[in-house]
């Protein structure tokens, strides 16, 4: 990000807000007079502009008028006296993005040139193509890891493997990687390979030739051969029968395949991104995964931080969606209060991204008012940031499912395998953070009246551990009770009595 530039010839308000920029982690630079940034342009250029609107040697007003010529894109924000409503009106005739009264209130100042800066790289994005898509969005050093893995990564061909937990973005990472990548002319294709029966998942894959089996009228091409040219995105690898793990194996050795019921070799022309929530090193030495593919996958690893990682990007975020799902629904977009928003930041939001988006669209159907307060937020999520968010009456948003706990920061090695590593460092999550969540909201039932505190919160942890392992096994329930440790039949009945079936 290029820096923001200041430009006021009073120093204390220079220093003032370069200091308070440069806490915010924002790059900055100020200049004392329109001469001096009329100079610097010539070499440089700013992400945001912040400038006083009367000063010795040229005024701000000019200096918009300018540079609106020349960048029209660039923001420009105008520090102006109460008194000064006249220059206040100029500066927006004159495209000034907002402007700012002095004497300003800080902290306001700078959520003023946070704005301007999101506007600004949007805009950017927009202009080149850039990295950030809006979902990808974020500010937090994790993020800036993967915005920089991707930088590194799009020019070349290298498989990638991206893991993190559900709803964290994966495949908008890999759409990423092909939309710079030489091959962002090609097709890009992807398929969850866990979300087609594993007798039909082979011909998804490499196509089959008529008369192939019962019900092949015609030949059909695959996903490998339609995506010809381009990338190919393997979403939740970790979930591949195993008896497929070894014809893949064979197409990323040797590059070539054949057609289900075929005898032609065709050529695989296509990049391999792969992507996956579970734990590979543990599937490996299960025996659920084949160790030979993983080292073929893991060639570049690409680790995405759960939302909880980035807590400073859901204002962000939250500002996004709003807009968004207003502009889907034809509304005016709703803001969120600083007490709705702090709430929001406790909350941990085992769904990540795709959660935190469904919550703001259900908010742009449900609250009664253009400001979004504590009282509009879904109960559960007030009361028990680690749960999934549910609806307080009737309208429910769509859940996020909390991950088991190898899916999250115990995910083994996310190094890449060569020398120069792509991976986002690990933040770890606050300790025991759910169990003061709790202890908090048994505390507050206790007070009210009734007994069967234990059996509410019983029932809430067993809802919320039942999904997660239902989640993560693609709801097979044999599964989900295997890895819960529980038989069969105790979690058919828990699925009835907790209402899971409906």
């Amino acid at each position: 990000m290029k820096p923001i530039w200041i430009v006021d010839d009073d120093q204390s308000i220079r220093f003032v807000l370069q200091k308070a920029l440069e806490r915010a982690g924002l790059p900055v630079r100020s200049f004392a007079s329109a001469r001096d940034v009329q100079q610097a342009l010539a070499t440089e250029q700013p992400q945001v502009l912040v400038s006083d609107i009367r000063m010795p040697g040229g005024s701000g007003i000019t200096l918009l008028q300018e540079l609106k010529r020349s960048q029209p894109q660039l923001p420009v924000i105008i520090m102006t006296a109460y008194s000064d409503l006249d220059s206040a009106v100029s500066a927006f005739q004159s495209g000034a993005f907002e402007y700012l009264s002095k004497p300003f209130d800080v902290d306001k100042a700078v959520d003023l040139i946070r704005r301007a800066v999101d506007e600004s790289l949007r805009e950017q994005g927009v202009a080149s193509g850039g990295l950030e898509t809006p979902e990808l969005l974020g500010r937090a050093p994790a993020m800036q890891d993967v915005f920089r893995a991707i930088g590194r990564l799009s020019p070349s061909l290298v498989t990638v493997l991206i893991t993190g937990e559900s709803g964290t973005g994966k495949e908008l990472v890999a759409q990423a990687l092909h939309r710079h990548s030489p091959r962002a002319q090609g097709p890009f294709v992807a398929i969850n390979t866990a979300a087609i029966p594993r007798d039909l998942l082979e011909s998804e894959l490499f196509g089959h030739e008529r008369g192939a089996f019962t019900g092949a009228q015609t030949a059909r091409r695959g996903r490998f051969e339609q995506a010809d040219g381009g990338t190919l995105f393997l979403d939740e690898i970790g979930d591949m029968p195993y008896e497929l793990q070894t014809r893949l194996l064979r197409v990323l050795s040797d590059g070539h395949f054949y057609r289900v019921g075929g005898h032609a070799p065709i050529r695989a022309n296509v990049r391999v991104i792969a992507a996956t929530h579970q734990n590979l090193e543990q599937r490996v030495r299960d025996g659920l995964f084949r160790e030979d593919l993983y080292h073929r996958l893991n060639v570049i690893r690409l680790r995405l931080p759960a939302l909880r990682e980035r807590r400073e990007d859901i204002e962000l975020l939250v500002r996004h969606f709003l807009h968004k799902s207003a502009a889907e629904l034809g509304v005016e977009t709703k803001r969120v209060s600083e007490q709705a928003l702090a709430v929001l930041q406790s909350y941990a939001f085992p769904g990540n991204v795709r959660e935190l988006q469904n919550l703001c669209h259900w908010l742009t159907v449900m609250a009664p008012g253009l400001v979004i307060d504590v009282k509009d937020l879904p109960p559960e999520l007030v009361g028990t940031p680690a749960a999934p968010v549910t609806a307080a009456a009737g309208v429910e948003p769509a859940q996020g499912l909390a991950q088991g706990p190898a899916q999250g920061p115990a995910q083994g090695p996310d190094a890449a395998a060569p020398a120069g590593e792509a991976a986002a460092p690990r933040v770890p999550a606050p300790a025991a953070a759910w169990e003061i969540q709790l202890a908090a909201l048994a505390r507050e039932m206790l007070q009210g009246p009734g007994g069967d505190v234990m059996e509410r919160l019983t029932q809430r942890f067993e809802r919320a551990v039942i999904l997660a392992a239902l989640e993560s096994t693609h709801g097979r329930r044999i599964e989900a009770a295997q890895r819960l440790g529980i038989g069969r039949n105790t979690i058919t009945r828990k699925i009835q009595e907790l209402g899971l079936d409906d």
